[in-house]
């Protein structure tokens, strides 16, 4: 009986990916196309050129299915996930992801149904390894924000440079895409072209706040909004809003050198107690299975992953700061 509800699950799952893979097969064939229409339309004969093109349009494709991609078009999770997907620098799209985290949790959640015939515990199993895609998103648009958070100052003080050399806060913004790396030299360049595509200052301004939703980031787009309706030195403001960046920045590295113990002991409470019972799975499988065989087991159970998960919080909300 569990070979055939293996066999079943494995084919609804082989059809689903070969479904996804056509159809996203088909709508990277049709992007190619257009993006070589546009290459040879723009005649751009160099590679650093071609390299120096942004693409502005935007794409409210969420699927290459077209009826996932209506759905997701009526809910806000659709464009909230495109979001994070855009800011983590992934090629993915929401119905890909969506699709992902249904993998993930299918096929762990069965596997654990299979062998403990629990179906708490193969919901819980689900839940975990599901929210995995997710998890690997959030941590690729952290990794990137840090990036940019670090090279912050640094295009602050570039754009110092440039007003103080004579040049305006455009012909300073193009520098910094030039001049930086990325991530933030990509979102100033994307800036950069909004302006000169003819949008406004501050609207060029807000989308890059939405696009990098960061605190420091924030201080510089507020200062230079203010200078740009009151006036004054915009190239001191800047320096000034890069020294606070900087002192912030020092802090931020000096609280979490503190609190790393504090981390790390956080981390090894939580997964200790699971690796050890996988361990001592793998050494006595008959005295391990006790724990889901027997009601007093399943009790203990509940009882260990509640107070693990309460722990977790706990610890995490003593050693997370905000400076």
């Amino acid at each position: 009986m569990g070979l055939i509800i293996a066999l079943i699950f494995a084919g609804v799952f082989a059809v689903v990916a070969l479904v996804l893979f056509a159809g996203s097969s088909g709508a990277a064939q049709k992007a190619k196309q257009v993006q070589a229409t546009l290459d040879s339309a723009l005649a751009t004969e160099s590679q650093a050129a071609r390299e120096q093109i942004v693409n502005l349009r935007k794409n409210e494709q969420f699927s290459a299915i077209p009826w996932i991609n209506s759905r997701l078009g009526k809910f806000e999770v659709g464009p909230k996930l495109q979001a994070l997907i855009h800011q983590a620098n992934l090629q993915w799209s929401a119905g890909s992801l969506l699709a992902m985290c249904g993998a993930c949790f299918a096929i762990p959640a069965f596997v654990v149904h299979w062998k403990t015939a629990s179906i708490l515990f193969a919901a819980l199993a689900g839940l975990i390894f599901g929210f995995m895609p997710i998890f690997f998103v959030l941590f690729k648009r952290s990794k990137r924000f840090g990036a940019f958070e670090k090279e912050l100052p640094q295009a602050c003080d570039l754009m110092v440079s440039a007003l103080r050399a004579g040049q305006s806060l455009i012909a300073a913004m193009g520098m910094v895409s030039r001049e930086c790396t990325d991530p933030l030299s990509g979102e100033f360049r994307t800036c950069f072209e909004e302006q000169n595509f003819g949008l406004e200052l501050k609207t060029a301004v807000d989308n890059l706040l939405h696009r990098v939703p960061l605190q420091d980031l924030r201080i510089v787009c507020t200062a230079i909004l203010i200078q740009k309706e009151s006036g004054g030195n915009l190239a001191e403001v800047l320096d000034k809003t890069a020294h606070v960046i900087r002192e912030r920045f020092r802090l931020k590295r000096e609280v979490s050198t503190r609190t790393a113990q504090g981390r790390m002991t956080g981390w090894v409470l939580t997964l200790l107690p699971i690796v050890l019972g996988f361990a001592l799975y793998c050494v006595n499988p008959d005295m391990m299975s006790l724990l889901w065989k027997r009601d007093i087991g399943i009790k203990l159970l509940y009882a260990a992953s509640a107070m693990i998960v309460v722990g977790g919080l706990i610890i995490r909300k003593i050693v997370n700061m905000d400076v």
